[in-house]
């Protein structure tokens, strides 16, 4: 998944960012609501961690634009406030999940993993295909039965290919799902990635390339 955090406490930015890269999750972070108004116009995110109470312009109007050109993202809400009635008014502006400060991270990661479920089309939680088995939640791979010992970008770029179903899947696709912002877009960083990925899933690959396209799971 590829996640945007919007909290203007950078600590606590920073922390939540690195702690959702941990769990194999592309993350972008900002400081305020008109810089995140800015990256949802360029980017495609799953979900977008928003805090409420955001300098520059507020997080409900923030959360209010995305709910009014319905943006596929997933809002979850963050907020110092844990009135009931401040819960409701969050949901009543169309965040779509809320979570009031001070919150266990492993409940944060519980609902973001939940909300980027939601974010994309029905399918089962352990992905299979080619004798290849992920299963997203507990960060586990395993092909034919023994464990994969994958880096986090190899998790996500096999995670995004396994979601394809066989399809192919450009490289400017898994950049956008695997990678942050920062990434250089004419890296060779997928092909290396895919290079690396063959090598640990073993002979015969189930890594195609289709020339000019992308890779696909055969």
């Amino acid at each position: 998944m590829r996640i945007l955090v919007v909290e203007d406490m950078q600590l606590l930015a920073g922390a939540i960012a690195d702690g959702l890269r941990g769990q194999a999750m592309a993350v972008d972070v900002v400081f305020d609501g008109e810089a995140a108004q800015e990256k949802l116009t360029v980017n495609d995110y799953d979900v977008v961690v928003l805090d409420r109470d955001l300098p520059v312009v507020h997080g409900d109007v923030v959360c209010r634009s995305l709910v009014s050109r319905s943006a596929a993202v997933r809002i979850l809400m963050l907020t110092a406030a844990a009135d009931l009635s401040d819960r409701v008014a969050g949901l009543n502006l169309g965040a779509d999940d809320y979570l009031a400060k001070p919150f266990a991270f492993t409940e944060l990661v519980a609902r973001v993993r939940a909300l980027g479920r939601r974010a994309r089309p029905p399918e089962p939680p352990v992905l299979e295909r080619a004798g290849v088995r992920l299963d997203p939640a507990r960060h586990e791979a395993t092909r034919h039965g023994l464990p994969l010992s994958l880096r986090h970008k190899e998790f996500l770029v096999l995670e995004e290919l396994l979601r394809g179903g066989g399809t192919v899947v450009s490289a400017e696709q898994l950049l956008e799902k695997a990678w942050d912002e920062h990434v250089d877009p004419f890296t060779h960083v997928v092909r290396v990635t895919i290079m690396t990925l063959r090598r640990k899933l073993g002979d015969p690959s189930p890594i195609e390339t289709v020339p000019g396209a992308g890779y696909r799971i055969l």
